[in-house]
């Protein structure tokens, strides 16, 4: 008897392999099951998707009964359960939505340890791991005392359904409802799963943290696991495996933990749910908030988006809670008040046309951090550019410091003396004198969070600490955090007040719980508001937002030293309306105000849109073969329908020497939209392999794009 299984493997979409490839097997394995199966000179790891009986006609092994010869399976990882009817539903939604292949989808979702592991090494693994469990100690933590705006809010959970749009402002403890929230669903439920996520990989360290000191007392030191792309390939393993296995009650994860193998999930939480990086830029670009609320609904699972600045489309289908008249899938529940009182942070503008040319930091905000240092109190500085200075130039002949791969400058990193491409990576040390006209005076232009730090430390050069010591000026960037442990030494650092003033990125402007902080300065967040990205306003309010709410978290700490939480901003429009909602921590008028803006324009999430992208060896040919794309499809259904806009080059339009081109699409129905594309797809293949085709390396569709 042969059997005929469909097998999803790890194949882009713009390969045209299809979602499932066909092998043979005279046993047949579980629909779910892991396989290994040749894939040209390759043996890859595969999921089973269908098995089907065939007519062994040509009394041939392999023999699809079709005259086609199929090609054995290699082996089977039958030591582990297969993947259930849930995981391979949202694949399946995933693909089509985000229009991927399944394979690709459901093979990145995966640990890539497991496509190197027998069935055997897969046994011999799980038998460990069981070994190894830890049991509870059964002493149950002290736990601190609910507000009540946190006690209706855990009896909104707990009655309705959901899903539900946590809007809680910045302190306000939204955590300690993660918290108690997953202790009741694990407390009623003994197999019941919980899946909390966070935007960033540098947040779930602290998140962690306070997970397993109050969930390792009641259910053993393997109860919490965490899944993000900084782990190692064993770790990451062992953690999915525990989910997998039901061992592990609780996954902290990014993005990628979304596709997490938990067959008991019960609770959902997408904590800080605006942030853009919950959508993948790379490869399959899912949005994982997204597919969080979908799976909730497939799995019978509660899906808490929390935030204090929620992304318009959650607030969009949000509705306050006892008004269904307002319509929104989401229940709202609101959390306003900090814990213990605490007020938040009262919002400084410095008119920066007032002050002297080329000044960073304005004689005032200098004075209000020097009077935090003299106290004993934290400042922080956020600036989002890492770096000394974006671009070094000469003075003489014009030369900057521009990538000869991609269309951007190189940014000087005075530590290391090195001109670093931050989008291909390309790095050269900082020459000794312009390679253009040999002037020796070649200078730094503008700054970034390195060159902010060395100002800084000049300025309050000679000035002491409380204790006698001088005062110490840190940075928290990218580049500060590149070595394994450096960002949980420098935490550390902050947590325990050895740094005075701290300076970074958007890293520290949010999650983080600082507690001595007492003042946040923003310099130079003017660009994005007359940016061409019509989410620039958004992001730079919540950003904004979210960098106030680092100040003033302990109001006890607040009222011992007689201090008063406060937020500084930098900018040469101290008038604009969102600088104005800034000031009151009026989001819900900022938001209506957006909205109506949308609404007008015809934007999301009043509309919905998807981008065609293609890498090209010249500009020339990614925009024709996106023109001809759009040219040719209006015989597709709902073409009518979708509004395609002529192909533009992407902002930075050539990265490692590969040109970058996109098409935008429009359309009021997301039906009809997804309806064209998955129409499109053969006539885009048919393009790749065309004339039109020609120099083409690649192409993607990116549906609800974030960026634009």
């Amino acid at each position: 008897m042969i059997w005929r299984v469909d097998v999803a493997v790890q194949t882009p979409a713009h390969s045209a392999l299809g979602d499932l490839l066909s092998y043979a097997s005279t046993v047949p394995p579980r629909i779910g099951a892991l396989v290994r199966v040749p894939l040209g000179r390759r043996e890859v790891l595969g999921v089973v998707w269908n098995v089907q009986e065939v007519q062994d006609t040509q009394g041939a092994p392999g023999s699809s009964g079709t005259g086609i010869e199929l090609k054995p399976i290699a082996a089977v990882l039958d030591a582990l359960d297969p993947l259930t009817d849930g995981w391979r539903d949202l694949v399946v939604f995933a693909a089509g939505y985000y229009q991927r292949s399944l394979g690709e989808i459901a093979l990145a979702a995966l640990p890539p340890s497991l496509r190197a592991l027998t069935s055997t090494q897969l046994a011999r693994r799980l038998k460990r791991q069981a070994k190894s469990a830890v049991q509870p100690s059964a002493e149950s933590p002290e736990l601190p005392a609910l507000t009540d705006e946190q006690s209706v809010t855990l009896a909104a959970i707990e009655s309705d359904p959901g899903p539900f749009l946590l809007f809680g402002s910045t302190g306000s403890g939204k955590t300690e409802v993660y918290l108690r929230s997953v202790a009741a669903l694990l407390q009623r439920d003994p197999s019941a799963q919980a899946l909390v996520m966070v935007p960033e990989i540098n947040l779930t360290p602290q998140l962690e943290s306070r997970f397993k000191e109050r969930f390792t007392p009641l259910f053993g030191e393997g109860a919490v696991v965490s899944l993000h792309s900084g782990m190692t390939h064993p770790q990451r393993l062992a953690s999915w495996l525990a989910l997998h296995g039901g061992t592990a009650r609780i996954a902290l994860g990014t993005r990628m933990a979304v596709f997490a193998s938990m067959p008991a999930l019960r609770l959902i939480v997408v904590d800080e749910e605006h942030d853009p990086s919950y959508k993948q830029q790379e490869g399959a670009r899912y949005s994982a908030r997204d597919l969080a609320v979908w799976r909730g609904r497939r799995d019978g699972a509660k899906v808490v988006l929390g935030s204090a600045t929620p992304s318009l489309e959650s607030w969009n289908r949000s509705r306050p809670p006892g008004d269904p008249s307002q319509g929104g899938r989401y229940l709202r529940l609101a959390m306003p008040a900090r814990i213990g009182a605490g007020a938040l942070p009262r919002v400084h503008l410095v008119d920066m046309s007032l002050q002297p040319p080329k000044t960073v930091i304005s004689g005032a905000l200098l004075e209000a951090i020097g009077l935090r240092v003299a106290r004993g109190e934290q400042s922080m500085v956020f600036l989002n550019r890492r770096g000394y200075a974006p671009v070094l130039a000469c003075g003489d002949c014009g030369w900057k410091s521009e990538c000869p791969h991609c269309s951007a400058y190189r940014v000087f990193h005075k530590i290391d003396r090195t001109l670093r491409c931050h989008h291909c990576g390309f790095t050269e040390r900082v020459p000794r004198a312009c390679p253009s006209c040999g002037n020796p005076d070649i200078s730094p232009v503008g700054r970034g969070t390195e060159r902010l730090e060395e100002h800084l430390g000049e300025l309050f050069a000679g000035s002491l600490r409380p204790d006698g010591q001088p005062i110490r000026v840190a940075r928290i960037d990218a580049d500060s955090t590149r070595r394994e442990g450096a960002l949980e030494s420098q935490l550390a650092a902050v947590h325990s007040g050895e740094v005075d003033v701290l300076v970074g990125t958007q890293m520290i402007a949010k999650g983080h719980d600082f507690r001595r902080i007492t003042l946040v300065a923003a310099l130079n967040p003017d660009g994005a508001l007359f940016s061409s990205d019509f989410r620039a306003p958004e992001r730079l309010f919540s950003l904004l937002m979210q960098s106030a709410g680092r100040a003033g978290r302990d109001a006890a700490y607040l009222a011992r030293q007689n201090a008063s939480a406060e937020m500084w901003i930098q900018t040469h429009h101290p008038r604009h309306p969102l600088f104005d909602a800034l000031r009151r921590h009026d989001y819900p008028g900022f938001a209506e105000q957006e909205l109506k803006e949308r609404a007008a324009a015809g934007m999301p999430p009043f509309s919905h849109q998807a981008l065609l992208r293609a890498d090209a060896r010249t500009q020339e040919t990614a925009q024709g073969f996106l023109n001809a794309a759009s040219a040719q499809a209006t015989h597709i259904e709902g073409a009518e329908r979708v509004n395609r806009y002529p192909a533009v080059p992407l902002s930075i339009q050539r990265v490692a020497n590969v040109e970058r081109a996109q098409m935008l699409l429009e359309c009021d129905s997301r039906a009809a939209l997804q309806r064209f594309l998955a129409g499109w797809q053969e006539l885009l293949h048919e393009l790749r392999r065309g004339p039109e085709g020609k120099g083409v390396l690649r192409w993607l569709i990116d549906v609800d794009p974030q960026t634009i």
